[in-house]
């Protein structure tokens, strides 16, 4: 088979023909992932094909192999996955901002050319930025949807200014570890929640100001003695007690939430409830790039698989109290 790519697309040499991706053939549990051989996804002119190193495992990939979050009729075989990190391996002919062999982390939710479960996927070059310095590939193919998840959090849904208290709820998980590192980048008194001695112990290490066990501690009590006056702000990564959290805000308090969130937050009189979508682009790629380096940041791993232990990812993640990011190791 012959690769044909449109008129002005510059790939790399030696491209494969097809590609091994952990993809799923119907809807259904963790046992629906299994490898297969597709052809080589094609960058279109505005697109750019990258050569995955590492993808990250989010919540939402269990739920689109389970049949949720997905638009229309979806074409068998489905490869999962939304974020990673790798080399670009060939640019649209409309494309100045990359070359061949820059290497690149990307968000693409539900890309129609299929997912960055894959050694190749295929994205619109607004979804891809340039991998921070301070980072490697297994770090930035951990943090495009978190990361951009987390910042739009603190900076634009909240707005969080110096010297503002904030609960980050949900704070060991991999937008929450990524949240904590953000606000303090921004001067903010962080007040973590967390399950388990070892989620208290990571948050503390990235940067909180005062963390407690969520599942088994009293909340509102808690943060009551953090900010007697009022909490300023909530970033609600996890919908469990979340009203307890919202209980320590003052009036004229704002929170904010990404939306699929559940239960989510109640409205409440004088508190702004904010609920928003991780935005992608390229001046948000950079917004976060710079982010990363002034905040040094530290990209918690829980667990690396490799491309063939997709399923075992899945069954992981579904197990709960994953601290961090679980990413899959393509290459």
């Amino acid at each position: 088979m012959n690769l044909s790519f449109p008129l002005g697309t510059e790939p790399m040499k030696d491209l494969p023909t097809s590609v091994r991706a952990a993809a799923i053939d119907r809807f259904g549990g963790p046992e629906v992932l299994t490898i297969h051989s597709l052809p080589v996804p094609v960058a279109d002119p505005s697109e750019v094909l990258i050569a995955i190193d590492t993808a990250g495992v989010g919540i939402w990939d269990t739920e689109m192999r389970a049949g949720k979050w997905t638009s229309g009729r979806r074409r068998f075989p489905l490869v999962l996955g939304t974020d990673g990190a790798g080399t670009i391996a060939a640019v649209g002919s409309r494309i100045r901002r990359f070359d061949v062999g820059d290497a690149v982390y990307a968000y693409s939710f539900d890309n129609p050319k299929g997912g960055f479960y894959a050694e190749y996927v295929a994205v619109p070059a607004e979804a891809v930025g340039h991998i921070p310095k301070r980072l490697d590939l297994r770090q930035a193919g951990a943090i495009p949807t978190t990361g951009l998840t987390a910042l739009q959090g603190i900076d634009d849904a909240l707005r969080l200014k110096k010297g503002e208290s904030i609960i980050i709820h949900g704070a060991a998980g991999g937008v929450g570890t990524l949240a904590v590192q953000f606000a303090k980048l921004r001067d903010a008194r962080v007040f973590a929640t967390a399950s388990g001695e070892d989620g208290i112990a990571l948050v503390r290490r990235l940067g909180a100001d005062t963390a407690i066990d969520g599942k088994h501690e009293d909340i509102t009590a808690a943060a009551h003695r953090f900010a007697p006056q009022g909490v300023d702000a909530v970033l609600a990564l996890t919908g469990r007690a979340v009203e307890l959290c919202i209980d320590a805000v003052h009036q004229r308090g704002r929170v904010a939430y990404p939306n699929g969130v559940e239960p989510q937050p109640k409205k409440r009189r004088g508190i702004e409830i904010i609920s928003y979508d991780a935005v992608v682009g390229a001046r948000q790629f950079e917004h976060l790039s710079r982010a990363v380096e002034a905040a040094r940041l530290d990209v918690p791993i829980a667990t690396v698989f490799s491309l063939a232990e997709a399923r075992q990812a899945h069954e992981r993640l579904e197990e709960g109290h994953v601290l961090g990011k679980i990413v899959l190791r393509v290459v």
